[in-house]
């Protein structure tokens, strides 16, 4: 867990996948062909805690959805890369926009998609519904699933280690 620590503390950019990260995977379609998506409140207000605390956010997703952009422009996201069949592509022009190296970046991932991106960061995290090999793959795996809290495990997990989740609570308790 020291090494999870560790990498977490020197995490200055977290990249979140959309569809089975920040939604629990499930994909609603309307007959008029409008895509809906559900968010987890706990999840948005951690990822806005976590950009308080001084910690960027971005999301990379294969699909692109209006709904998405109104999400992310709802929490303050400001990369926000749709439609990225491939993921690296979209990873390579983060990085350059950010000006991070690898070792400062982390990516919670659920499926093999997003395998390419994992293994060049800093820290592979893992939802827990992940698929198998993701898990393999990663640093770390949450303990909660896609959708259902796993984004606010990382961004609590995040900012403990960078000694900023006592602080970001404490404005509740005043």
């Amino acid at each position: 867990m020291q090494d999870i620590q560790a990498k977490a503390a020197n995490t200055k950019l977290v990249i979140f996948d959309v569809d089975g990260v920040l939604t629990d995977g499930s994909l609603y379609l309307g007959d008029d062909g409008q895509e809906y998506k559900a968010f987890n409140a706990k999840d948005g207000h951690g990822m806005k805690m976590l950009q308080a605390s001084g910690v960027a956010i971005a999301v990379i997703t294969a699909r692109s959805s209006e709904v998405v952009r109104i999400r992310m422009q709802s929490l303050g996201v400001k990369h926000v890369f749709q439609g990225a069949a491939d993921k690296t592509v979209a990873y390579t022009q983060l990085k350059q926009e950010v000006n991070l190296d690898d070792r400062h970046i982390a990516y919670v991932g659920d499926d093999v998609v997003d395998l390419p991106v994992m293994r060049q960061t800093g820290f592979a995290i893992a939802v827990a519904d992940a698929h198998q090999l993701v898990k393999q793959q990663a640093h770390w795996t949450t303990s909660h699933k896609g959708g259902r809290g796993a984004a606010r495990e990382v961004c609590e997990l995040l900012m403990e280690a960078q000694g900023q989740l006592k602080t970001m609570l404490d404005r509740y308790l005043t």
